[in-house]
């Protein structure tokens, strides 16, 4: 401990916490299964708004009405920016059909969630979580770990919420694990107060090379940042880290270490955490505030048809909690319905169909 005082910070309350083990236990509450007449009112928008001609890009809510099954998707959109943070939706029709139709439904679904961000310097507005065969992001500061095979820490994403749709699994591993961030705070609380104190602090985050017009190549947040009544989460273990190839950047102390350290092993306990296999037509949702996500590894098939793939949404929900004004420095702003996603100098907004 240093001997700055100790600030013993109030256990969270609230569906937001809770344990892999209750959720095991209550799969049926946070999977939601598609139904055929569900899944033909998608296929019915699908076809009109291609009937239309819009650019994947362009489609909006309004674009692709959902009468049925519109009310459902705002209900499991309350239970992940206000509930529990996450929601599968499974059964999406995706063996078979064409990526441009796949896209276009998730997509449209998408919507209901919330407007779509950019996910890279590029402008990708719909990414694609795909091995490119370009190395590992733990040696290459500027690669992404999406883009990789490689697996990936817990962390969030730099958006309010996040969404992944299954359309090839890997020929082995790639299981997605979740954590409510807000169990791993109170756990923090309970058993090192002073570690969990000094995630309230700020430290020094690296953007990995993906940088917005007249800012740093890195930047300062705490970990857990407490404003209007919430508790909202900014991490990356990955960023925070390499944040040390900057001279310029604070040093990360023992301390800081050890609190990091600590989020690791908390998020990985088997009684906190919750593992996901995904299955062909699986959509996670995911609430970026109060969960933190990551990947194991994972071996590949060998013909290009079989690879492993996954679509990628970033989602900015009109009925999100307020932040506070260090989000910004992530997120490029703080406003509601117009915030997250990654804006740099030259980026240009697009729905790519292919990975790059």
């Amino acid at each position: 401990m240093t001997t700055e005082t100790l600030t013993r910070r109030a256990l969270i309350e609230g569906p937001w916490v809770w344990t892999g083990t209750e959720m095991r236990q209550r799969q049926a509450e946070w999977t939601y299964r598609l139904t055929e007449a569900e899944l033909d009112e998608i296929d019915a928008a699908v076809a009109a708004v291609r009937a239309r001609g819009l650019d994947l890009a362009a489609i909006t809510r309004d674009d692709f009405p959902l009468p049925r099954l519109g009310p459902v998707l705002d209900r499991l959109r309350r239970e992940v920016v206000a509930g529990r943070g996450f929601v599968l939706l499974r059964g999406m029709r995706v063996v078979s059909r064409a990526l441009e139709e796949t896209a276009t439904a998730y997509w449209g679904v998408g919507a209901y969630f919330g407007h779509a961000r950019s996910q890279n310097a590029k402008g990708h507005l719909l990414g694609h979580v795909y091995d490119l065969g370009q190395g590992l992001s733990a040696t290459n500061p500027n690669l992404r770990s999406y883009a990789t095979n490689e697996g990936q820490k817990f962390h969030i994403d730099r958006c309010d919420v996040v969404a992944l749709l299954c359309l090839r699994r890997a020929k082995s591993g790639g299981l997605s694990t979740i954590v409510s961030s807000m169990a791993v705070h109170n756990e923090m609380a309970r058993r090192r107060p002073d570690l969990l104190d000094r995630l309230y602090r700020p430290l020094p985050v690296d953007r990995r090379g993906e940088v917005p017009e007249g800012k740093a190549p890195f930047y300062e947040a705490p970990v857990f940042n407490e404003h209007a009544g919430n508790v909202s989460v900014l991490y990356s273990r990955l960023h925070i880290g390499s944040s040390q190839r900057f001279p310029e950047a604070r040093r990360l102390t023992s301390e800081d270490v050890a609190a990091l350290d600590m989020i690791g092993e908390l998020a990985n306990d088997p009684e906190l955490r919750l593992d996901m296999d995904f299955q062909p037509g699986d959509i996670q949702f995911l609430h970026n505030h109060t969960i933190l996500h990551s990947r194991s590894a994972y071996e590949d098939w060998p013909e290009i048809e079989r690879r492993r793939h996954l679509l990628r949404l970033w989602l900015c929900p009109p009925d999100a909690r307020p932040l506070p004004p260090v989000f910004a420095e992530c997120y490029g702003g703080v406003e509601i319905g117009d915030r997250g996603g990654i804006v740099c100098k030259d980026t240009r907004l697009h729905a790519p169909l292919t990975p790059a």
